[in-house]
């Protein structure tokens, strides 16, 4: 009777472990693939090592190489002209990455981390935000782990990787600086001031662009793009710079689908209002944009909308600011037609408005 009483309290107390152990892996699934003294060592003390997050991401991000023909020679040959990361984000094959890394190409190399070399096929591209899809054709591709109900916050932990200089691929540290940051002339002329972008003072170099920001998980943060220039030209450090992954997500899908993406355009230029010109301007407590060009061909010329006007709502909505005003319209269909409220020479108009497509940047390479 003794004994029988033993082994029944032995089969309770193996049975609870078991579901404790069962527990444990589906809260901290990363105790899977390392032992349980390291995951209880960074449990006591933070993060140690970033090595799990590494072999998570790092297969899945790829070198990618350019090569373009030599204009205006007699015999055209192609010649390496670039050099930069992408990553893998589904089984089809499909890596994304930066524009400028493949825009002036003729051909695109992709190479994965376990030594295969594939030709990338241009899906398509979008100049404002950078980013171009490529299409690659191979079996058991790496993905990169994605979230998507991701939130970055300002000091989270982030790991760079890329292949800066072709050194190889590489992976830096550092922590999200700040988001949101908008308007960033001196990333290029193609810069529209409409990106949500991840300021990190990971390191990111030339090969990076295109690379995957991931955090200590290996769950992919962003496209890192591009390192901050002041205008002096002078070099910066830990001022870099990634595309947010719900964005280059969102702009992926599109390009897949559609080849492009397709934007709606207004046809203004304007500026936020400073609070010593809205009480000039009499707005009161009212927000909106300060018109101060207006395109002849756009579609606000054609509504009758002029330079130096206030415009306040759109459809109903209060603008916010510029940023706020580009991306209602921005995301508004083409062929749609909205109605905006304005102020004009202290009086309120509301004007209907007809939306078209924004093609200035689906130029050709």
């Amino acid at each position: 009777m003794r004994l029988a009483s033993s082994l029944k309290f032995l089969l309770q107390a193996g049975a609870l472990g078991v579901l404790m152990a069962l527990f444990l892996l589906l809260l901290f699934p990363q105790l899977k693939t390392q032992p349980f003294e390291h995951w209880w060592r960074n449990q006591q003390v933070g993060v140690s090592s970033f090595s799990h997050a590494a072999s998570r991401a790092g297969p899945a991000v790829v070198n990618i190489y350019t090569r373009s023909f030599q204009r205006g020679s007699e015999s055209p040959e192609l010649s390496a002209t670039g050099l930069g990361s992408g990553v893998i984000m589904s089984e089809q094959g499909y890596v994304l990455t930066n524009y400028h890394v493949i825009a002036d190409a003729d051909q695109v190399i992709v190479a994965l981390q376990d030594g295969r070399i594939l030709a990338g096929e241009v899906t398509g591209f979008d100049v404002p935000t950078d980013l171009a899809v490529l299409k690659i054709t191979a079996g058991q591709l790496p993905v990169i782990p994605q979230d998507n109900e991701l939130s970055p916050q300002v000091g989270d932990i982030v790991l760079a990787i890329g292949n800066p200089y072709n050194v190889g691929q590489t992976i830096t540290q550092g922590i999200i600086s700040a988001t949101g940051r908008t308007g960033l002339s001196s990333m290029g002329p193609d810069s529209n001031g409409r990106q949500d972008l991840l300021q990190t003072d990971a390191a990111i170099n030339a090969g990076n662009s295109g690379g995957a920001l991931v955090n200590v998980y290996g769950e992919m943060v962003g496209i890192n793009t591009a390192s901050f220039q002041s205008l002096a030209h002078q070099e910066s450090y830990g001022i870099n710079f990634a595309i947010p992954y719900a964005l280059a997500h969102r702009i992926m899908q599109e390009l897949i689908v559609n080849g492009r993406v397709i934007r709606g355009y207004l046809g203004i230029s304007g500026a936020d209002i400073p609070p010593m010109m809205a009480q000039l301007l009499k707005l009161e407590d009212r927000t909106g944009i300060y018109v101060e060009a207006v395109n002849d061909q756009g579609p606000a010329a054609k509504a009758g909308i002029s330079q130096e006007d206030v415009l306040m709502n759109i459809d109903g909505k209060a603008i916010r600011n510029m940023r706020h005003a580009m991306d209602m319209i921005a995301e508004t269909r083409p062929g749609t037609e909205i109605q905006i409220t304005l102020l004009r020479d202290g009086k309120i108009l509301t004007l209907p408005v007809m939306i078209e497509e924004d093609s200035r940047f689906q130029r050709l390479r």
